[in-house]
């Protein structure tokens, strides 16, 4: 962080050397001296270093100067920075202009020329006034800013990426927060421009994809190799566990991520039963923790990039990305996951992202101070859920079609969650309809009596089961009716799928697909556990086929 400024204006260079020489050598080891020769320039200086957004500590002018004048520049520095200190350099025929200028100018003080020794006369007063200055000043957020409005689907999906990727971000509410109207003023953007990124650099992105945010924080999104062993595509548990082994056993690894790593696992506000971690963590942390290790083993990831399609051309996979460029490799693994299914009641596509929310607890949690929310799910996602916002809502309602969780939902989580007074199960309880006008207002809902009942709501988090997100992939591959990958033994034993499998001279391994080297693990796969641990175990356990196949 750089050092607050302190500002010496006077426009006799004999004088303004002086006054720069006192000032820095008392001050200079926590300030930094600028000095300016007219009353102009020193308002020049004072806008550039407020459109920089440096601290100005104290402004120390001279009164009688040609064109705007001691009190003129320090009635300006009020304007630009109303904390800086104001003093006004004065000879004695100045005293009663200065004395009537600490009302009109509101001056913090006034000194008289000459101050020698200035061990008497000057640093005792700027002393006093630099440590009330530092009493009071709070040093300016460095680093990401972002700037939108609460109701703004757009700004709550750079929440949502930025969280993802730990990135830390100070949120400013342009409806609610004078430093954001400044900050868009400062820049010459106006609110058709929001949502809006501030770098800590100072760079500006107005709208930015999520694509172009990458590109500034630093991820990668340009494979670094013309050929790979293995590609992995989804960067969840299962996909960050076959990168940690991919990489550590020497395969030339990349995964790729469409939007955020960690999957539905890196949306939970508390994982609790994953082995080794007695007081449990969030998803973001678990998939920050992978991520890195991966990295530091040597893996390459992507993100946010999405493959469009696979093909195979000369025994080698060829991966097609949504922007049209390719990617080869020797193998691939799919740890797609999956993605939570969306609510289809009246009003609910309208208000997504303003108010009505799918796995997003720890983005919005803390916009929810004092109010009501709303969980749909019986899950352990929506018990995660509940436990995190019952923190800051003043009441959480958990909506079931069944009678209980017991048979959804973790024994711990259920008993936490009759343990906490302001989480309230709502059985045999469905969402009818959602509604307001820019943001969601209120919940329709049908309640176990068959009554149907209004009530206000500040947000909807939604966890109503998942579905696969292979999309893309399920020409290629083959997939149950529901969009899960078949691999292994399920290609074989059914009739319908058994000719999909054209390899000669051995079946397919346990979590291999119809196409021989592209393998299936995690959610996506037909049959598989939704757990992390199993998510984990099994993407490291699609690595020992990869060698396998790369062995033939």
């Amino acid at each position: 962080m750089k050092k607050p400024v302190l500002l010496c204006v006077d426009d006799d260079p004999q004088v303004l050397g002086a006054i720069e020489r006192d000032v820095r050598r008392e001050f200079r080891a926590e300030y930094r001296v600028l000095r300016a020769s007219s009353g102009e320039e020193a308002v020049a200086t004072m806008e550039q270093l407020r459109q920089r957004e440096e601290p100005l500590a104290l402004v120390l002018a001279d009164q009688r100067m040609p064109g705007l004048d001691g009190v003129g520049v320090l009635s300006r520095a009020r304007e630009l920075y109303p904390d800086a200190k104001r003093v006004l350099l004065t000879a004695y025929a100045d005293t009663e202009a200065a004395i009537r200028a600490i009302n009109a100018a509101h001056l913090d003080h006034y000194l008289m020329k000459p101050w020698d020794p200035p061990e008497q006369l000057l640093y005792p007063t700027l002393h006093d006034l630099l440590r009330a200055w530092q009493a009071a000043y709070r040093p300016a957020f460095r680093g990401v800013r972002l700037v939108g409005f609460q109701w703004s689907p757009r700004s709550h999906e750079l929440k949502d990426f930025l969280a993802g990727y730990l990135i830390g971000y100070q949120w400013l509410d342009y409806e609610t927060d004078v430093e954001a109207q400044q900050l868009l003023s400062l820049r010459g953007l106006t609110p058709q421009d929001l949502p809006v990124v501030v770098l800590e650099d100072g760079s500006v992105l107005a709208n930015p994809s999520t694509a172009e945010l990458a590109a500034q924080i630093g991820l990668t999104t340009a494979a670094a190799h013309d050929l790979y062993d293995v590609v992995i595509i989804g960067g969840g548990p299962a996909g960050l566990a076959a990168a940690v082994y991919g990489a550590s056993e020497g395969l030339k690894t990349l995964v790729i991520e469409r939007q955020n790593f960690g999957g539905q696992a890196g949306t939970s506000s508390r994982i609790e039963n994953y082995l080794g971690f007695p007081t449990g963590l969030s998803g973001t942390e678990l998939t920050h923790r992978a991520w890195t290790q991966a990295v530091r083993l040597g893996a390459e990831v992507l993100a946010p990039r999405e493959v469009a399609k696979l093909s195979v051309q000369d025994g080698y996979k060829v991966l097609t990305l949504k922007d049209g460029s390719d990617i080869r490799t020797r193998a691939v693994v799919l740890t797609t996951g999956v993605s939570y299914r969306t609510l289809d009641v009246p009003g609910i596509e309208r208000l997504s992202g303003a108010g009505v929310y799918y796995g997003a607890a720890r983005t919005e949690a803390r916009s929810c101070q004092s109010q009501d929310v709303y969980i749909v799910g019986g899950g352990n996602s929506a018990g995660q859920a509940a436990m995190y916002l019952a923190s800051y809502a003043r009441q959480v309602f958990i909506l079931i079609r069944g009678e209980s969780l017991t048979t959804t939902m973790s024994a711990y989580l259920i008993e936490q969650i009759k343990q906490t007074d302001n989480i309230t199960l709502l059985p045999f309880t469905q969402v009818q309809e959602v509604s307001g006008e820019e943001y969601l207002q209120e919940v329709v809902l049908t309640l176990q009596n068959g009554e149907v009942e209004r009530r206000p709501a500040r947000a909807l988090f939604v966890f109503i089961g998942a579905r696969p997100s292979t999309e893309w992939i399920c020409g290629t591959v083959v997939c149950d009716t529901k969009g899960f990958v078949l691999t292994g033994r399920d290609l074989v034993n059914d009739p319908r799928y058994v000719t999909s499998w054209k390899h000669p001279r051995r079946e397919p391994y346990l979590l291999e697909t119809c196409v021989a080297g592209v393998f299936a693990a995690g959610d996506s796969r037909a049959g598989a556990m939704a757990r992390v641990a199993s998510a984990v175990g099994e993407g490291s356990m699609a690595i020992k086929f990869v060698h396998q196949y790369l062995d033939e």
